[in-house]
């Protein structure tokens, strides 16, 4: 909710929200927590949500029964639950998120922009600006800033001088207003029932504490006894609470949030359509997606770090690229001390690149994104195909120094060597298939199914004929 709401409105919506939740069939039932954080969980934990205690939060936990009670499952309820709960938000002007448990990467939001600049002010103009754009681009949900709502607050401000001339000191004002709105403890009531002493506080009704003009009525005793009314020695200003100021490594920070949902799920491409849009129509504005952010250097520039999944994906992918390419290194070098050739592992390794043909058609047939799991898949492909390749090598090696010819002992090797390597592909790919539906690990399971399927294939036919054509190139190399 907006800052600066009370507490009995944030719960009368979560109960607005929690009526339709129970609608629903799925539901088992839901938990409010209005003005305090829910029992710490990933969510919590990672998007610091525990950390809520102000009367404007609100938090609605809904637990789903069983799976194999319900055909639907809970991303799917997620994405049915957003348009008609954010409706209801409208009416009382909240901003409702759906969040899944767990959301995914360890991350405060899928799409997230920091917004840097010279000035605070210009900062928040900008972060604005920054959120309408979030707004035009398709299926991204959720929208928020880190800009606090306008609230206005009453400055009782003293006026010296009149409250010296009319005997008043600053002292007496402060305990009148604050025995007034918080209370003051005049004394501690001393009872056999009571194990500590119970302070007796004095302060008004609440019906006049919400009422301004009816503190100003009360009168204090001045020095001389006399009683002076507080309007005469105290003036109403209205101002603006100062907006709140963010930090990151040491540097003031605006952030905007947001989610991604629909046919195209991942944030990446929701960030992709936004930093076109800015590129359009905020040419001035600098983007950041790998580096740091550094100072403007113009007192009009802004200056945006995409942080997010998009960080995380960046560095998760970046880091496998780098092992994987050590992998292949080191298999390379494997191989040359195992044959004793520069030439060979080429050939042996030479199925490696012809995974993708496997992998990336294989996630499209079963509607999956390309994720971690997936690299992980390929980098394990990577020692499943080069096993493969060895046994058929080897296999020809030893036709070959049995004295026979060289067409023969290529074909022998894959008629040969067929069965145990189709049987060892099948034995993998059968394993995989018990994590095919994992929400986490189902990218694992379809590179090493597809994968295996493809490479499987392409070995006992690519490297028979990459071996002979090497050979048959170095024997007549060596006749001439």
């Amino acid at each position: 909710m907006p800052e600066g709401t009370t507490l009995e409105q944030t719960l009368r919506v979560l109960d607005e929200l929690s009526d339709h939740v129970m609608t629903l069939p799925q539901v088992k039932d839901v938990e409010l927590y209005a003005g305090s954080a829910a029992p710490i969980n990933f969510n919590g934990l990672i998007r610091q949500y525990y950390l809520r205690q102000a009367p404007h939060h609100g938090d609605l936990q809904v637990n789903l029964v069983d799976k194999s009670q319900r055909d639907i499952q809970s991303h799917d309820i997620a994405l049915s639950l957003r348009e008609p709960l954010q409706a209801i938000g409208k009416r009382f002007d909240a901003n409702v998120k759906i969040v899944e448990v767990p959301p995914g990467p360890p991350v405060t939001a899928a799409i997230s922009a920091e917004v840097y600049g010279l000035r605070y002010q210009q900062q928040l103009t900008a972060a604005q600006q920054l959120a309408d754009v979030f707004q035009q681009a398709d299926s991204v949900v959720d929208i928020d800033t880190s800009i606090d709502a306008p609230q206005q607050q009453w400055n009782l401000v003293i006026q010296r001088n009149r409250a010296m001339l009319l005997g008043l000191t600053e002292q007496t004002i402060n305990q009148a207003i604050t025995t007034a709105t918080s209370g003051w403890d005049v004394g501690y009531l001393h009872s056999e029932q009571q194990k500590y002493a119970l302070p007796m506080r004095l302060r008004l009704n609440s019906d006049y504490r919400d009422q301004l003009q009816q503190l100003l009525v009360l009168k204090v005793r001045n020095q001389q006894g006399e009683l002076i009314a507080l309007s005469e020695v105290v003036k109403l200003e209205k101002s603006q609470i100062e907006q709140t100021i963010y930090h990151k490594n040491q540097r003031p920070v605006v952030f905007v949030t947001a989610d991604m949902a629909g046919d195209l799920d991942s944030p990446l491409y929701g960030l992709f359509d936004i930093s076109g849009r800015l590129n359009e129509t905020q040419s001035n504005w600098q983007q950041k997606f790998i580096s740091e952010p550094t100072t403007p250097a113009t007192a009009q520039g802004i200056e945006i770090k995409w942080d997010g999944e998009w960080q995380i994906t960046y560095e998760t992918f970046r880091d496998m690229g780098i092992a994987y390419g050590f992998g292949m290194i080191l298999i390379y070098l494997l191989v040359v001390a195992q044959f004793r050739s520069y030439s060979i592992p080429l050939v042996v390794m030479a199925p490696i690149p012809l995974t993708i043909i496997g992998v990336m058609p294989g996630h499209v047939l079963m509607d999956a994104q390309f994720t971690a799991t997936s690299m992980i898949g390929m980098i394990a492909l990577a020692g499943i195909i080069v096993r493969n390749s060895i046994l058929l090598v080897d296999f020809i090696n030893q036709q070959l120094a049995e004295g026979l010819a060289l067409e023969k002992a290529v074909i022998q090797a894959a008629a040969v060597r067929a069965k145990p390597i189709i049987l060892t592909g099948v034995a993998a790919m059968t394993g995989a298939f018990f994590i095919l539906d994992d929400p986490i690990f189902n990218g694992l399971a379809i590179s090493l199914i597809f994968g295996i399927l493809v490479s499987t294939l392409m070995t006992l036919i690519l490297i028979p004929l990459l071996f002979f054509v090497l050979k048959s190139r170095k024997l007549s190399q060596s006749a001439t």
